[in-house]
């Protein structure tokens, strides 16, 4: 693959995550690696890889524990790595959100193959979720076409936005009942930008004055102490 995906290989047996990460690395993916259960959390957090080939049998955390932990934060795409040909095991993984599995031994090169159909699935859906209209009770966005509309009143506020207020409005209207931090607001909508809590906070200030001018008053709603949600027209 080109996309120059990174790719998380948890896996506490040293032979075989030389064996995957130079598979994988060969197929144009970066890679990243955890020895234990604990690291594997860690790195999810920090680097946010694009995928997780996860082995079951991990030390500190097993994988089960590392799995559950990864879905109460994110939909990063995980691929369970176990030695036990047993139904239960996959049908455990699925439950708690795996997205595929492989069973030792394995064929290398079937397991970056699954990699990269995953990744295929993954990106697809993350575009379908990204373009599709946001609606919530005051507003309707529709990323793909860069506008925004006022429910109720039809009107378009989209062309007085920046484009950073755009972003910022899009992602909270996806979490609206949420309450998302500085640092969460930084990361997904400035990642090559300034980094300080205050730049979001200027951008949030004009933001809510541009909205208030079009009748929407107190949105966004600021959350002393813990930052932003979109919160409802009053």
């Amino acid at each position: 693959m080109n996309d120059n995906y990174l790719i998380l290989v948890a896996e506490d047996d040293d032979e075989i995550a030389d064996i995957l990460t130079s598979y994988i690395q060969r197929s144009g993916m970066r890679t990243l690696r955890a020895a234990d259960g604990e690291q594997a959390i860690d790195t999810c957090r920090l680097k946010k890889p694009d995928l997780v080939l996860l082995d079951i049998q991990l030390p500190v955390f097993d994988g089960w524990t590392v799995l559950s932990s990864l879905r109460k934060e994110s939909n990063i795409p995980v691929i369970m790595v176990t030695a036990l040909d047993q139904d239960i095991d996959k049908l455990m993984g699925l439950r708690l959100g795996a997205d595929d599995y492989v069973v030792k031994p394995f064929n290398p090169t079937e397991v970056v193959a699954r990699i990269e159909a995953v990744l295929r699935r993954a990106k697809g859906s993350h575009e379908q979720l990204h373009n599709k209209p946001i609606r919530t009770s005051c507003l309707t966005v529709y990323p793909q076409d860069f506008y925004v509309e006022i429910n109720g009143s039809g009107e378009v506020i989209s062309p007085i936005l920046t484009t950073t207020e755009f972003k910022l409005l899009a992602y909270l209207a996806r979490n609206p009942r949420k309450v998302c931090s500085r640092e969460e607001l930084l990361n997904a909508c400035l990642p090559e930008g300034d980094t300080l809590d205050r730049t979001v906070d200027s951008h949030m200030s004009k933001l809510r004055k541009k909205l208030e001018n079009c009748g929407l008053k107190g949105v966004p709603e600021s959350i002393r102490g813990m930052g932003y949600r979109l919160g409802e027209n009053k």
